[in-house]
């Protein structure tokens, strides 16, 4: 299975790894301060883009990241029938929080399906609580994920298995986070452990 990050190689790129130069907004367009980021992660401050969101939790209630001011924010795309990447991601993301200790409680997890075909309101209570009772799974008709998806630049598509009926999805494997005013502040990348993300979540949770 393919976890794609072709989206963000723009991105990265022109934030040369958010080590030494930061994206900031001028009049609309970005550009490049020679500010250093603090952070060991993707500084996207300033984006245009991944600003919001609507869609529903297991209970039937619509979740939108005013929900959850106050609070850090963590974004991942998946599906409840991934073998690896999901899975993983969410077991790192519960171990950023056992780190964290009591500052936990100031971050949200959020796991958006993009197999809303398959991931009923039920599996998603079931599944994404497992790794942490305090994350949260999100979903929406295919509608509503295409416009996430969309507003979020992140891939995702369909790929037939080899039995009939039987299918993968390929998407990004990264993450977004979101500072505790509801600003677009990070992309997490997947795999590097939990020690990065502590980190900057940290330096969040201190602004």
């Amino acid at each position: 299975m393919r976890f794609l990050l072709l989206p963000f190689i723009f991105l990265i790129s022109m934030t040369l790894g958010a080590c030494d130069r930061k994206p900031v907004a001028d009049g609309g367009e970005m550009t490049l301060s020679p500010i250093a980021s603090p952070f060991k992660n993707t500084d996207v401050t300033g984006i245009g883009y991944a600003k919001d969101f609507a869609l529903t939790d297991p209970t039937g209630r619509v979740r939108t990241l005013a929900d959850f001011k106050g609070k850090v924010v963590l974004v991942f795309f998946g599906y409840t029938q991934c073998p690896d990447v999901c899975p993983t991601t969410m077991a790192e993301m519960a171990n950023v929080m056992k780190v964290l200790g009591p500052q936990a409680d100031r971050v949200q997890v959020l796991f958006v399906t993009v197999d809303p075909e398959r991931d009923t309101p039920a599996l998603l209570a079931q599944y994404v609580p497992s790794f942490d009772p305090r994350f949260i799974g999100l979903s929406g008709d295919k509608a509503a994920i295409d416009k996430i998806t969309t507003e979020f630049k992140v891939f995702y598509q369909k790929v037939p298995g080899k039995e009939p009926g039987a299918y993968t999805m390929d998407h990004t494997a990264g993450s977004y986070v979101f500072d505790p005013k509801g600003k677009i502040r990070l992309f997490v990348r997947h795999g590097q452990g939990a020690e990065p993300i502590v980190h900057d979540l940290k330096i969040l949770l201190a602004e």
